[in-house]
């Protein structure tokens, strides 16, 4: 396994090394070159599995 650590770029849509676009416009940094094409999807399903969070925290309602 390699040591380096790849982003996925918003501005350009690709994946990238250390030495791409600076970090306002990228996601990672991540394992692997596959793991970082799938920046996008990985953001989404964090989001999601946020949102269930927060929905399910605010069904329950607050404990204090």
């Amino acid at each position: 396994m390699s040591e380096q650590q790849w982003f996925y770029c918003l501005k350009h849509h690709t994946v990238e090394g250390p030495d791409g676009c600076r970090a306002a416009d990228r996601l990672g940094p991540y394992p692997d070159r596959e793991t970082a094409a799938r920046a996008l999807e990985i953001a989404r399903e964090r989001t999601e599995a946020a949102d269930r969070y927060d929905e399910e925290w605010r069904e329950r309602g607050s404990t204090r």
